[in-house]
């Protein structure tokens, strides 16, 4: 099986620090995020994996190399120009197959084989994985009419539930019909085009472990937990 990091932003959440790293060389504990993520690619028995890369590219490519070390085989897709979070997809070649597709900066614990598992159950094109995110909001709501401007209600401080995509996506080949060659394209946009095409996009409800490293604080609170779990991350 194949599986695409997406590797080629330039992480600007995390500024300063990737002026002069690409984000997912950025450190957990003495390993990069990327490198995690690849060990659990490799111990799930996924073999080829193809990292779309743009920002400080070569310094991506002097790292990680062909990937042997991970017990893997890894090339390159240099993205000269930004093209979205989907749209270096239908630049690769050999996604003949069910493959699939995450962002480089994502620590979980979630189990490869069983997303890929829920995804061929539901015969979809598109699997998401999913994560219960709560967002509390520390001021008073208002709620009113658009109209008039009359008040009809107030939350003080309320907290609202979300499911919100992990970064990491399943896909069947004929997704990339869907992906114009050479155009900015992104995921959300690639959502809403499958399902005004009426093909099934399913979501994979996971509980676990995960945290998206954009920012500092998420990035600070990974390194914290990777110390603590670092056997679980690692499978030592």
């Amino acid at each position: 099986m194949k599986a695409v990091v997406l590797a080629g932003g330039k992480g600007t959440r995390l500024a300063p620090y990737t002026y002069i790293l690409p984000k997912p060389m950025m450190p957990i504990g003495d390993h990069a995020i990327l490198e995690v993520l690849l060990g659990q690619m490799s111990r799930a028995g996924i073999r080829e994996v193809t990292l779309a890369v743009g920002h400080l590219s070569g310094l991506m490519k002097s790292y990680f190399k062909d990937g042997s070390q991970y017990n893997l085989k890894i090339d390159y897709a240099l993205e000269t120009k930004p093209l979205g979070t989907a749209g270096p997809l239908a630049f690769i070649e050999g996604l003949d197959d069910t493959f699939l597709v995450c962002n480089g900066d994502i620590l979980t614990l979630l189990d490869i084989n069983k997303l890929l598992a829920f995804h061929k159950k539901q015969n979809a094109i598109c699997t998401i994985a999913s994560h219960q995110r709560t967002h509390k909001i520390n001021l008073g709501v208002i709620e009113h009419d658009t109209d008039s401007y009359q008040v009809s209600g107030y939350i003080e401080k309320p907290t609202m539930n979300f499911l919100v995509s992990m970064g990491m996506y399943v896909f069947e080949p004929r997704v990339l019909d869907f992906i114009p060659k050479g155009e900015y394209f992104d995921f959300p946009t690639l959502v809403n085009t499958l399902l005004s095409a009426d093909e099934k996009v399913a979501c994979y409800p996971y509980n676990g472990y995960w945290r998206d490293l954009g920012n500092t604080d998420d990035f600070l609170a990974a390194n914290d937990d990777f110390e603590n779990m670092r056997s679980q991350f690692l499978a030592e």
